[in-house]
């Protein structure tokens, strides 16, 4: 008796935690959403061990309290690699993804629906759909979420040093993002030398992927550079060529 009234204490305590967590309340931020705009960019790539080397396009479209991003990356040979599509809204948290589609090479595409009025995300590989509490990304929303809150702070408070995260959801799960100012960074692109401030997620316990992206205070804030990398010696890394305001 004393074991299964330990046992119930123990469930009742867990059960409590998990509703503290539950009702904690996201972070609300300032956002500053960039104009809209084309983005092309030359994309060099390690797929296994192989070199490749391709092009990327990002078109962003913000206003009227909307957001819509296309990304699209290809490489020689193989064709198209990746392709994200976003779009959603904009609350008191920031961007507000409606739908995500990802189809990377060779997998099946997939589409992250974020219902809103049931205040849950439905992820494709997921067996029940995640509590929704607000602010939640995508892998194609963050990098404009994170532009967003940049241009908002301004250069004093995202500085070397602080520490910006989101909850990201992706096919199987949802999990926190935490993106660390690392220095400003002169790089050299087909536009000319750009002053940027490069920003580093890197991957949690058990994860593989880290994530590198260069802002651009002078171009409105834009990634002017992004990194993807994973522990299986696989990169993409893209570097503006061209940006065309909308």
């Amino acid at each position: 008796m004393r074991s299964n009234l330990l046992k119930g204490t123990v469930l009742a305590m867990a059960l409590a935690l998990a509703g503290a967590a539950q009702a904690a309340a996201p972070l609300k931020r300032a956002v500053d959403l960039p104009p809209s705009a084309d983005l092309a960019y030359e994309l060099h790539a390690q797929q296994r061990g192989i070199a490749l080397k391709g092009d990327a396009t990002i078109a962003w479209r913000a206003g009227a309290g909307n957001y819509d991003v296309n990304v699209e990356a290809r490489v020689q040979l193989l064709g198209k690699l990746t392709e994200y599509r976003s779009h959603g809204t904009v609350d008191s948290f920031g961007l507000a993804p409606a739908e995500f589609y990802e189809k990377r090479y060779r997998k099946d595409a997939t589409t992250t629906v974020f219902d809103r009025a049931a205040k849950a995300i439905n992820l494709t590989e997921a067996k029940t759909p995640y509590a929704m509490q607000g602010g939640e990304q995508d892998r194609a929303s963050v990098t404009w979420q994170l532009a967003s809150v940049a241009r908002a702070a301004g250069e004093a408070k995202f500085k070397p040093g602080s520490e910006w995260s989101f909850v990201v959801a992706s096919r199987r799960d949802t999990e926190p993002w935490t993106f660390k100012v690392v220095k400003r960074e002169k790089i050299q692109t087909a536009m000319g030398e750009l002053d940027t401030v490069l920003v580093t997620r890197e991957p949690r316990a058990g994860k593989s992927e880290g994530v590198d992206v260069w802002l651009a205070p002078g171009q409105e804030w834009y990634p002017v550079k992004l990194r993807f990398r994973d522990s299986d010696r696989e990169t993409i890394e893209q570097t503006v060529t061209k940006i065309t305001k909308k």
